[in-house]
């Protein structure tokens, strides 16, 4: 009996003691200066889209792909950079806006390096019955980056056109 209280006193004791340890008395002042809003908010600089004149008119068209996840069906249209497409079959419209064959991110600069297609990325405007449904950058090389979050289709870069 004695050793049964023993035990009970005992445990009750610890719990006890590790609850009050773990209560940490907050600084008053911290509180409060958390609780302050900042006086600058972030702001965040547009980024821009410089292409450069070694690259601008010396690519012709994209080949992008169009994958109808409804119908499990995967399309292809060729699209000349600075035009705009309705895609056959759907009330999809596609701009495409840019092409930068070595896109590179230089600051808030959105540019290419060179003239040599090594991280191939097309700018594309997309719409549907008129609403926005992406704007945005499309990847050869990276198709899941900033990849398009529409409920039916899927995009894609796939190849690229050089002008003659």
């Amino acid at each position: 009996m004695v050793r049964k209280l023993f035990l009970v006193t005992s445990t009750a004791v610890i719990l006890t003691t590790g609850l009050l340890s773990s209560c940490k008395k907050e600084d008053p002042k911290k509180t409060q200066q958390d609780a302050t809003p900042a006086k600058d908010p972030v702001m965040r600089k547009q980024t821009e889209v410089l292409v450069p004149d070694n690259v601008k008119g010396k690519w012709k068209s994209v080949k992008l792909s169009i994958m109808d996840k409804e119908q499990n069906k995967e399309g292809y249209v060729t699209i000349e950079v600075g035009k705009t497409m309705k895609v056959n079959g759907t009330n999809l419209v596609i701009k495409v806006e840019s092409f930068l064959p070595h896109f590179i991110m230089d600051g808030t600069t959105l540019t290419s390096s060179t003239n040599t297609p090594k991280n191939p990325a097309v700018l594309v405007h997309i719409t549907e019955n008129g609403q926005d449904v992406f704007k945005g950058w499309l990847f050869t090389l990276y198709p899941n980056t900033h990849a398009s979050q529409h409920a039916r289709y899927g995009f894609g870069l796939i190849d690229y056109t050089p002008a003659k």
